[in-house]
């Protein structure tokens, strides 16, 4: 192939070749169109098996006759004695072995062998394990032969302890199979998982419910073993700091395991008599069994997501029948069953409070952080110190630059904030064709930062400004802000997902390049916007705000939008509770 010499071929040889190809076609289609014909006739014959072979053993790929093959045998296996099918099929697995040969990725090659390593009355599995290890041999990316293999694995009962040993040397014998590591990623929870007391802790309010109780969770890896494969992954990339299949299984090791189901916020309006639910994944709540229990009575109500776009969310609203909360002068205690995980939430509405919640903040379920124990501490700053080490000694690498963020933001999120983005521009000058990856994720980590600052103060106030933000994320956490500043960044538009701030009142977007506002929907709290300064170009572009009942002021001052002729006049119609509008 690469690196021979290209022989030029007469005239003469290429007729030659021609009238040999066009031989070959006609006896593979007249093949063909017998087996058809046998096909079609239900004919589960010997002969047709042999017609079949001699078409997979130059075409592995055709599915159709791999599917004819499989009709056949499971005929005879009706009318065959068990040693016959057991010559049969082990013959058929010798004829798969030439059929890899010819296209080791042949999907219907290894579907093929996997069916009939399933009805081989007598399997040698360890047959199979060796077939596997031999083809990993010579290609060890051969995913194929991976899902083969892990079939193999578990119909012979080996155990996960020898499969890990099996990547053991598969990786020390190359650090760049990123099979081997991926395989590995999914071993060790299941060998060595991390079994953890969750207390979810609740922010409360005088008028919140107590928090819930105690539940085991098993995720991700135990300690001990985290920092083995810390040692491990760490030799990898030393030994080649520009291969990224280390350096993915690091991002896995340092990555957090899924969040636990959980009720996460349950908010209650007396003015508004609405009851509005936040999970801690998005979820459809007309299928997963959610049920309002109100002063001891279940109540049946109507959830709605918060944009009709959604039909999984992980906010949900319902609204009760009129005068059922709105007395100020009445108790009540609210449960939010999620029957589906056997799980619930209360909260009480006290006298005299004109709205309630119960939440575990970002901290309380380390949303953005892990939980670090001293020695666990030790070794990422351990590998920190490391990684900084090598990134003087390969200063253009971007895998490098984006570990030492990753190992900063599990230690100290805010402390490293301003080494972190320092290190985001760098990665956009040694990798720009991913700039906007590197924009988008340094915006997602701002976002969390500044979500932890406003929780450790205790506000429902959220100012990102000036921080270059080109996307946002995390809004189901911004339940509760009232007030938000996203001026001066590089917005685009308000998402869908910007309708989960259910308890907006005050919106600063200016100086930022919007064009769209769909998240502007149903915000029944919100009473002033500005967009000044953005991209908004046509008055229908402002539709949304028609369901934000109190927007009462709206300032779109340096928009093309404002160009437009009578635009007073139009927006007076279109939105009549604006008192105060400045365009």
């Amino acid at each position: 192939m690469h690196g021979r010499v290209k022989l030029k071929s007469t005239a003469q040889q290429e007729v030659e070749k021609k009238i040999e190809r066009e031989k070959k076609l006609k006896m593979y289609v007249t093949a063909r169109d017998a087996c058809f014909t046998k096909r079609r006739e239900r004919v589960l014959d010997d002969e047709a098996l042999q017609l079949t072979q001699q078409l997979l053993s130059s075409n592995p790929d055709f599915a159709t006759l791999w599917n004819y093959r499989r009709e056949i045998m499971l005929h005879l296996e009706t009318i065959w004695e068990e040693d016959k099918l057991q010559k049969m099929y082990e013959a058929e697995l010798l004829f798969l072995e030439s059929c890899l040969k010819v296209n080791p990725k042949s999907y219907g090659s290894w579907h093929h062998r996997g069916w009939v390593s399933v009805h081989l009355p007598k399997q040698n599995w360890a047959r199979e394990l060796s077939l596997c290890d031999r083809c990993l041999s010579l290609d060890d990316r051969n995913f194929h032969c991976w899902d083969y293999r892990r079939m193999v694995v578990k119909m012979s009962g080996v155990s996960v302890d020898q499969e890990l040993q099996f990547t053991d040397r598969l990786i020390g014998s190359n650090f760049s199979n990123y099979s081997s590591w991926h395989y590995r990623s999914t071993l060790l929870p299941q060998l060595h998982p991390e079994s953890l007391e969750h207390t979810l802790p609740c922010h409360q309010p005088r008028h919140s419910s107590p928090p819930p109780s105690p539940q085991m969770h098993s995720h991700h890896v135990c300690e001990e073993q985290l920092l083995k494969e810390y040692e491990l992954v760490q030799n990898a990339f030393f030994t080649d700091p520009n291969d990224q299949s280390a350096w993915f299984y690091y991002r896995w090791l340092l990555g957090r395991a899924e969040r636990e189901d959980m009720i996460s916020c349950i908010f209650v309006s007396r003015e508004d008599e609405r009851v509005v639910a936040a999970f801690s994944r998005p979820v459809n709540a007309l299928s997963v069994g959610l049920i309002l229990v109100l002063d001891g009575q279940p109540h049946q109500v109507d959830w709605t997501s918060v944009h009709p776009r959604f039909k999984h969310s992980p906010v949900w609203i319902c609204v009760l029948p009129p005068g059922t909360i709105r007395d100020i002068s009445n108790e009540h205690n609210l449960t939010v069953h999620w029957t589906e995980k056997h799980i619930h939430r209360d909260c009480a509405l006290y006298t005299g409070r004109s709205e309630s919640w119960c939440r575990d903040s970002a901290t309380d379920q380390e949303l953005f952080r892990s939980e670090l124990s001293v020695e666990k501490t030790s070794v990422l700053q351990s590998e920190l110190q490391s990684c900084n080490q090598l990134q003087e000694l390969e200063p253009q690498n971007k895998w490098c630059l984006l570990t030492i963020i990753l190992l900063m933001r599990a230690l100290d999120p805010l402390g490293y904030e301003q080494e972190t983005l320092a290190h985001f521009q760098t990665l956009k000058v040694v990798d720009s064709m991913r700039s906007a990856y590197y924009s988008d994720l340094c915006s997602k980590f701002m976002i969390e930062n500044t979500i932890l600052k406003m929780e450790y103060a205790e506000v429902r106030v959220f100012s990102i400004s000036d921080k270059n933000l080109t996307t946002l994320c995390h809004l189901d956490q911004l339940l509760l802000v009232t007030h938000i500043n996203l001026s001066s960044n590089q917005l685009i538009n308000l998402p869908p997902q910007f309708a989960m701030l259910q308890c907006l009142e005050v919106l600063d977007a200016d100086d930022n390049a919007i064009e769209e506002l769909e998240g502007l929907n149903h915000l029944p709290k919100l009473e002033e916007v500005s967009l000044k300064n953005n991209r908004i170009f046509k008055i229908s572009d402002l539709q949304p705000l028609t369901t934000c009942p109190k927007l009462t002021r709206l300032d779109i001052r340096g928009n093309p939008v404002s160009r437009t002729s009578n635009i007073q006049f139009e927006l007076t119609e279109l939105l009549p509770s604006v008192t105060d509008l400045l365009v």
